[in-house]
Formats: structure tokens, C-alpha cells, sequence
């Protein structure tokens, strides 16, 4: 059957992961201090900050809730209460213009090639949602979020986990193997194979200097850029 919709993983396919990890991550990081004590009563946030808050036992003050947190990025957690959070201090970094998202070269021009190909394009990422809406809405490649028909998170279930691409499946309504999983982490496609989609392993040389060829691929496709991806 023919390609009929993308699914995308960001960090380390359309996006780099320095990108995250240098930038993303640490600006949060200074932030959350100053974005609770702000913005802490706010339901939207409180409602977060209590989730962390009984996961450390029950009744915490803010302070330790911000060094749980902070100790969460440090170590790349993916918690959902963390991605939520963050994606609002993220919001503010976007719309106070402290920084665009990176964006690789090919990967806009093969997203737009794609949506003017008829294709429905997807993202499935570990950042939340509207942390995803934000990246691509302030790219360096401009505001790409139209290009999109839909966004998933880890609410789905975790990104190694054959039943999450099942549950992305379903929402898209379209059979396994008319959708096509790109990422740059083997275990995820092994979960999306699993799942009946086809996979794409995005091998890029700026996050992985050491190619992975042969067995390290696990049989998938593996191309160094979207320019290589066929549909």
C-alpha cells in the first residue's frame, strides 16, 4: 500500500538534540524557580505541581518541588508533569523571542514537499503537545505548525511501547502500514514495526558521529537526511 501520512519523532530527526539539551533543557531549568513562584496558584500550573508533590510523598513545599524538578531535567526524565511544565516556561521563552527551535536543512523543505504531496504529516515526541506546537511554530524555519494534522505525546504511552503507535494508529484511521514512523531511536521504530507501521531510521552525523549500519539498525531503513526518504 502506498505512504499515505508521516509520523515524526523531533528530537534528533527533525531537530537536533543539542538543541534540546543545551538549549531547551537549561533555559527551564533557570526558569522554574521564578515561573512557580509567579505563576504557582495558577490551576494550570498548581494542578502539575501537585502531581510532583505526591509522587515525593504528599505535601512539599515549592522550593523542594522546584529541586525535584530540576533534578528531573538534569537527568531527562519523561515525566509528564515536567514536559507540561516546561512547555509553559518554553512559551514564554518563544514569545519573548530568547530563541527560535532548531530546525535540520532538509527537514522543512521535505515536510512541505510532503503536504503538497497530499500526505498527512503527524508528530509523535516526548515533549507535550503544545511544547511541540511551539517548536515548530517558532522554528528557524518559520511557522511550520500548518503543516501538521495532528500532534501525540507520551499521553499515548511511551514512545517504546507497541501499543502507543496502536493508539496513534487508530486516531490517524489509517492501516499500519499507509504510515511511516521516522526517528533516530532504534527501540522506538522497533515498537512502531510492531505496530504494523512502516519505519525510517534518521541516522543524522551531527547527533551520531559513529554511523549505525548492519545489525544496529534492527532492519530498518536508515537514511542520513529527509532527502533520502522515500514515499
Amino acid at each position: 500500500m502506498p505512504i499515505r501520512a508521516i509520523l515524526t519523532d523531533i528530537e534528533g530527526t527533525t531537530s537536533s538534540i543539542s538543541f534540546v539539551k543545551d538549549v531547551l533543557f537549561p533555559y527551564a531549568r533557570r526558569a522554574l524557580p521564578g515561573f512557580v513562584a509567579a505563576r504557582g496558584k495558577e490551576p494550570n500550573v498548581r494542578k502539575w505541581l501537585d502531581v510532583v508533590a505526591v509522587e515525593n510523598g504528599g505535601a512539599c513545599q515549592d522550593s523542594v518541588i522546584v529541586e525535584v524538578l530540576q533534578g528531573w531535567i538534569d537527568e531527562d526524565r519523561k515525566h509528564t508533569a515536567l514536559k507540561a511544565l516546561q512547555g509553559m516556561i518554553w512559551a514564554d521563552g518563544y514569545k519573548s523571542a530568547d530563541f527560535t527551535s532548531h530546525m535540520y536543512p532538509d527537514a522543512a523543505p521535505a515536510l512541505q514537499r510532503w503536504k503538497d504531496a497530499g500526505l498527512r504529516l503527524y508528530v509523535y515526541s516526548s515533549g507535550s503537545v503544545p511544547a511541540q506546537r511551539l517548536l515548530f511554530g517558532h522554528s528557524d524555519a518559520g511557522d511550520l505548525t500548518d503543516l501538521f494534522s495532528g500532534f501525540f505525546d507520551t499521553e499515548v504511552g511511551g514512545k517504546r511501547e507497541a501499543a502507543s503507535y496502536q493508539r496513534i494508529r487508530e486516531s490517524i484511521g489509517l492501516p499500519g502500514e499507509e504510515i511511516l514512523f521516522l526517528s533516530d531511536v532504534v527501540e522506538e521504530l522497533d515498537a512502531a514495526r510492531e505496530a504494523g507501521l512502516g519505519t525510517v531510521l534518521v541516522d543524522r552525523r551531527e547527533d551520531y558521529p559513529q554511523p549505525r549500519e548492519g545489525e544496529a539498525t534492527h532492519g530498518h531503513v536508515r537514511v542520513v537526511s529527509f532527502d533520502q526518504i522515500e514515499t
